[in-house]
C-alpha cells in the first residue's frame, strides 16, 4: 500500500493514467477541461467514475454529488488571495493549488456530479441498538440534547440540496464518521455559519458512528 506521504508526488506525475469506467458526461459540462485532472490526479483516490476505493473509505465517493457542493469543497482546499485554504488536507491542498484553475475545478465538479453513485452499505443490522439510534438521530434528532434531525437539512433520503447541504446517502460510513468528528473537534471549519460544528459538538462517538452507518444505508 502506498504511504500517504508518497502519494502526492506520484499523483503529480501520473499524467499517463487513463480513467476507467467513466460514464458519459452531461451536456452542460466541458469534458475536455475536466479530463486532464480527472485522468491524471482525481482517479488515484476517487476513481474515474467517482465511486472511490472501498479499501480507503476515508476518501469519499464523489459520484452523484451536487456539482455546486463539489465545486465549493474543491475551492475550499485552495488558498485564495493570500488567505489560507478553508479546508486542510495535505494532498488535496497541494493538488488543487498547483493543478486546478477555477474553470477546471468547475468542470471536474460537474463531471463527478454526472456519474452514477454505487452506494456503500451500512454495517449495522436493522434490529440492532446502533441502527435504531442512528435512525432516531437522522429522522428526529435528540431533543434532550438540542440535536436537530439530520433529515431536516439533508432530506429524508439523504439526497441533500445544492451547495450547502450535500447528498450523504450511500457514502462510506467511515468517511462520514471522520467528517462529523472533524467538525466536532474543530479540525474542519468550512461549514456555513458553523452549522455542522454547532451540531456535531453535541454528539458522542457512539452517536456519530451510529448515524454515519445509518446514513450510508439510505437510498
Amino acid at each position: 500500500m502506498i504511504k500517504r506521504s508518497l502519494l502526492l508526488p506520484l499523483l503529480l506525475v501520473a499524467g499517463s493514467l487513463q480513467a476507467q469506467n467513466q460514464a458519459p458526461a452531461e451536456n452542460n459540462m466541458d469534458n475536455n477541461k475536466a479530463k486532464p485532472i480527472i485522468d491524471s490526479v482525481c482517479l488515484a483516490c476517487h476513481m474515474g467514475d467517482g465511486n472511490a476505493n472501498s479499501q480507503t473509505p476515508d476518501q469519499p465517493k464523489l459520484a452523484g454529488q451536487h456539482a455546486e457542493y463539489l465545486y465549493k469543497q474543491m475551492r475550499d482546499f485552495k488558498s485564495l488571495d493570500g488567505h489560507p485554504a478553508a479546508r486542510e488536507n495535505a494532498i488535496m491542498n497541494g493538488m488543487i493549488t498547483m493543478l486546478a484553475d477555477d474553470e477546471t475545478i468547475k468542470a471536474a465538479a460537474e463531471f463527478y456530479a454526472a456519474q452514477k453513485l454505487e452506494p456503500a452499505d451500512a454495517k449495522n443490522a436493522k434490529d440492532s441498538d446502533a441502527f435504531k439510534l442512528g435512525e432516531k438521530i437522522w429522522r428526529a434528532g435528540l431533543a434532550s440534547k438540542g440535536l436537530p434531525a439530520c433529515a431536516s437539512c439533508h432530506g429524508p433520503a439523504g439526497k441533500g440540496m445544492s451547495a450547502q447541504y450535500p447528498a450523504l446517502a450511500g457514502q462510506f460510513p467511515e468517511y462520514l464518521e471522520i467528517q462529523i468528528k472533524a467538525f466536532r473537534d474543530g479540525a474542519r471549519k468550512n461549514d456555513p455559519a458553523k452549522m455542522m460544528r454547532d451540531i456535531a459538538i453535541k454528539m458522542t462517538d457512539p452517536e456519530i458512528k451510529a448515524v454515519a452507518d445509518y446514513t450510508a444505508g439510505l437510498r
